[in-house]
């Protein structure tokens, strides 16, 4: 999800203060500026000013910036709407209940999807053992205890996904966890019979590839927050994909993504979005025409702290375009590709106004043509 913070999170904070944070995700709580004037002077001020925002107090002061970026950025009810929507349309003849969330970061989609039925079971695939650490910490204790017996989390690279380690949790820090989640009243003791691993403190570091564990095919298997476009090469793109349609189950399955486009993602772009205590801030650089390339920074504004954490995350990102992702997924296998896409609101429009979670309510379509807009997201399936 990110670089990793100088300094790492202290758990131990207060529930009040985690709650002061927590948000539903997937309700728009933007609100229009409230003093444009003021947000002016504070942009011109940023990048004087970063040193001093970010080291005038220790980390353990702040919220979690995974926590942050949970409620800013992602909609995991929405996303598994659409999920279960597309299996079922494409495959059918069951219901999903095995997912592989590739790029995970702190798993908040796994965590969603095994909440959301008893049966369900979830592996997780991520580069950063920071966010994988957190998510076993934070999100998976308010799932009960049995959702630590389905659900696996991963550290690895997806190009070399056999490579990869599962993610030890230290017994005492999961009784610990578990106690200390908000759902304590829902905690199962005599957790359901899976198939997919857990853990052990008392196994070797060479056990713990995924290779080494007999799994379910996966009846899906998604990339989301736009995180394929961390891959430059087409090679790297096509290669991902080839081992996203080998985890999918022989019974049928399929393999999801988003990206976003159009003409305002090839232009420098500033983007902010308010909620109660904090404000969002997406920043674009300047746009490759040539390399295609891009570099993305979410910041945070703390409105109870009067704090900044800028840079918070930072990616360097290749921007595909629809075709080329279409002929990636037929080159790596797949039979059939499907687009669906929603318009945005104009980004002129809504930068300091509205802020960019306008528009949530615009449902995607599928659709085989779609003329160039402002702004647009799109859901890519593929379908083994």
């Amino acid at each position: 999800m990110g670089k990793r913070e100088k300094h790492k999170q202290k758990h131990d904070r207060t529930q009040r203060d985690r709650s002061y944070y927590l948000q539903d995700n997937d309700n728009d709580t933007t609100q229009p500026a409230e003093n444009e004037e003021q947000d002016e002077i504070e942009d011109a001020d940023d990048e004087n000013n970063d040193d001093e925002q970010n080291h005038e107090h220790p980390s353990h002061d702040l919220p979690s910036k995974f926590l942050l970026y949970q409620q800013s950025v992602q909609s995991p009810k929405g996303d598994i709407s659409y999920l279960q929507k597309f299996f079922l349309m494409y495959v059918g003849g069951r219901m999903p209940l095995h997912l592989q969330e590739d790029f995970c970061g702190t798993a908040l989609l796994s965590a969603e999807w095994l909440r959301s039925d008893p049966r369900k079971t979830a592996v997780g695939l991520d580069f950063d053992i920071e966010a994988l650490n957190w998510c076993l910490e934070n999100n998976i204790p308010k799932i009960g205890a049995d959702g630590f017996s389905r659900i696996s989390l991963f550290h690895g690279n997806v190009l070399q996904p056999l490579q990869s380690k599962l993610v030890k949790m230290n017994p005492e820090e999961l009784v610990r966890s578990i106690s200390l989640s908000q759902n304590t009243e829902n905690l199962q003791t005599d957790g359901l019979e899976s198939d997919v691993p857990t853990s052990s403190a008392s196994q070797d570091d060479d056990e713990l590839t995924v290779k080494k564990f007999p799994q379910n095919g996966r009846d899906i298997v998604c990339a989301f927050n736009y995180s394929c476009c961390c891959l430059h090469k087409r090679a790297e793109l096509v290669l991902y994909f080839k081992h996203a349609r080998e985890a999918l189950s022989t019974k049928g399955g399929i393999f999801v993504m988003d990206l976003y486009g159009g003409t305002s993602s090839e232009n420098k772009l500033k983007l902010q979005r308010r909620f109660p205590n904090f404000t969002y801030v997406w920043e674009q650089a300047e746009f490759d025409i040539i390399q295609r390339k891009t570099r993305i920074s979410l910041h945070f504004h703390l409105k109870k702290e009067q704090r900044k954490i800028r840079h918070a995350f930072s990616y360097s990102w290749r921007l595909w375009t629809l075709p080329e992702i279409r002929d990636c997924l037929e080159e790596a296998g797949f039979r059939s590709v499907h687009f669906w896409v929603r318009e945005m609101p104009d980004t002129s429009e809504i930068t300091r106004t509205e802020g960019f979670g306008a528009g949530k309510d615009i449902k995607y379509e599928e659709t085989t043509s779609f003329q160039q807009k402002d702004s647009w997201n799109a859901y890519i399936v593929g379908v083994a």
